[in-house]
């Protein structure tokens, strides 16, 4: 009977690959973290945009608002699949990857609050390019019924909400998108990462949580459209000061800190057998890990959001 086993990293494995990977993007050129958080908020921005389209439902919104939310959640996730795959830098991963290098002591705490503070600027860039020039001046949601629909999402998002409650949506936001980020690593193949990364990012949308760069291209589309509630001064203030210290606690803490203490304190180095580290050889000449085990080596090389 063939072998019916799951090929996958055990959680013990893709802890220690997150601490790998969280070395090497703490220790990037900081104009290519830049860039590639550039990257990350365009690719992020075209999802939000998906997002927006398919709220453009009215029946719907007035009917079965749950149900086209759940709709629109499915799509999402091709957003941070595109960026976990092309290996670009999304601020709410990196609270993940580097807080958990920093803790095993082997990124400095500095090198982190950098990699943090650079990748959260180049997403908002990226965003913000995406929302004006794609957007924006392409004229994709500058009538209506698609204008209302903006202006309605980012009410309900930025108005309604108070700020208290703008905060604890964003640690539930970030624990999620964590998860995605961890399942992107723990499957060896690419449909395996693809599914992984899906069903967290589907949860948190579903559930109308707040992610800080899907914030930056939600709210500033709004303003784009002149919706009549939302200033920039609003924005900052319920968009992005709440959002972004929430994210960081789901990220940073939930994820990282609690991965990091299950998986890491007390335990001796993990072997990575399943992965090929850049053609290593063994005492008698021969590769230590498979040569076609590429999957396992982005883990190590730091492909991940």
């Amino acid at each position: 009977m063939a072998n019916m086993g799951i090929d996958a990293y055990s959680p013990a494995e893709v802890v220690e690959m997150v601490s790998r990977t969280g070395v090497i993007k703490g220790n990037m050129r900081l104009d290519k973290v830049f860039f590639s958080a550039v990257s990350a908020g365009c690719l992020l921005a075209f999802a939000c945009g998906t997002v927006l389209s398919t709220n453009t439902t009215p029946w719907f919104q007035t009917n079965a608002p749950g149900l086209i939310r759940t709709i629109s959640a499915f799509f999402f996730p091709y957003g941070l699949c595109m960026i976990i795959l092309t290996g670009a830098d999304l601020c709410t991963g990196s609270f993940m990857y580097t807080t958990i290098a920093a803790l095993q002591r082997k990124l400095p705490w500095y090198k982190m609050l950098i990699h943090w503070v650079v990748t959260f600027f180049g997403n908002l860039a990226g965003s913000l390019f995406v929302v004006a020039i794609i957007f924006g001046y392409g004229e994709v949601f500058t009538a209506d019924p698609f204008k209302s629909a903006v202006i309605s999402f980012a009410t309900k998002k930025q108005v309604t909400p108070t700020f208290h409650e703008i905060f604890l949506r964003g640690i539930g936001c970030n624990w999620l998108v964590c998860l995605a980020c961890f399942f992107g690593i723990q499957g060896r193949d690419l449909a395996s990462k693809v599914i992984g990364i899906w069903w967290p990012i589907f949860g948190f949308v579903s559930l109308g949580l707040d992610h800080v760069v899907a914030n930056m291209a939600f709210i500033p589309m709004a303003i784009w459209v002149g919706a009549p509630d939302i200033t920039v001064g609003l924005y900052i203030w319920k968009g992005i000061i709440p959002t972004l210290i929430g994210n960081i606690i789901g990220g940073g803490l939930f994820a990282g800190a609690y991965y990091w203490y299950m998986y890491l304190v007390d335990t001796p180095s993990i072997p990575m057998y399943g992965i090929r580290k850049n053609g290593e050889k063994s005492a008698d000449g021969s590769e230590v890990f498979p040569k076609d085990d590429v999957e396992g080596s982005a883990g190590v090389t730091g492909r991940a959001a």
